[in-house]
């Protein structure tokens, strides 16, 4: 399978989700690998969240630059993360736990190899624990699968499947993370085409994915996509 890294310049946390499900939908044969380039801060919440709960538990500080993701899970601020994408060929695998599992230990490996003493959760509780607020937070407590280290939970993720294809985002949340970045992005790359076999080549956007990201960025600020729960 081709390795793909998508460059492409800072985007807001709207245009951000747009891009990963105009990448999805695209249906590509290669593992594309996206780090994304933030424009100012944000916050994502789960697909089926309940936004009367999202909006009591939101951080400070992040106005209105917030909105649903494709994906499920809690809260994920964007505030100094290493935030990424994966969008790949599901090759027949249906469980997700066993789709987290390849993705998790090939990032933990990596993550070692950058000086993190991290290791992956055993066991935990729900996949979206809730925080004091009410709504369910991603980093509020590991769940099974989940990176971590002895001060708690560092990198989760969430999935959706689109026919053959998986979508992974994920949130590396560590002190320093975007200054780190560089080191970061190089050990995740390095652990990820390990696993999958894969030489990566960075890529601009294709012209028709690049068009179907920004035609959905409209509804990603929607108050019916935002509001729709």
């Amino acid at each position: 399978m081709d390795g793909i890294i998508v460059e492409r310049s800072a985007l807001d946390v709207f245009e951000q989700m747009a891009l990963d499900e105009a990448l999805a939908r695209s249906r590509p044969g290669a593992f594309i690998l996206r780090f994304f380039r933030w424009q100012g801060v944000g916050a994502t919440f789960g697909y089926a969240q309940r936004i009367r709960e999202v909006e009591q538990a939101l951080p400070p500080g992040i106005g209105t630059a917030y909105t649903r993701r494709p994906t499920g899970g809690g809260i994920v601020p964007h505030l100094d993360d290493l935030t990424f994408s994966c969008v790949f060929p599901a090759g027949g695998v249906l469980r997700p736990a066993e789709i987290y599992r390849r993705l998790h230990s090939a990032l933990l490996a990596g993550l070692r190899g950058a000086g993190l003493e991290a290791r992956l959760a055993a066991t935990g509780g729900s996949p979206a624990p809730r925080g004091p607020a009410g709504a369910s937070q991603c980093f509020v407590q590991p769940v099974e699968l989940d990176i971590l280290t002895d001060a708690g939970k560092i990198l989760g993720g969430a999935i959706r499947r689109y026919g053959e294809t998986v979508l992974y985002q994920g949130s590396l949340q560590v002190p320093g993370a975007r200054a780190q970045a560089a080191e970061l992005e190089e050990a995740i790359a390095r652990s990820l085409g390990g696993e999958w076999g894969l030489a990566w080549e960075r890529r601009g956007l294709a012209a028709a994915v690049q068009a179907e990201a920004e035609a959905l960025a409209a509804k990603y600020r929607s108050e019916a996509w935002v509001r729709r729960m």
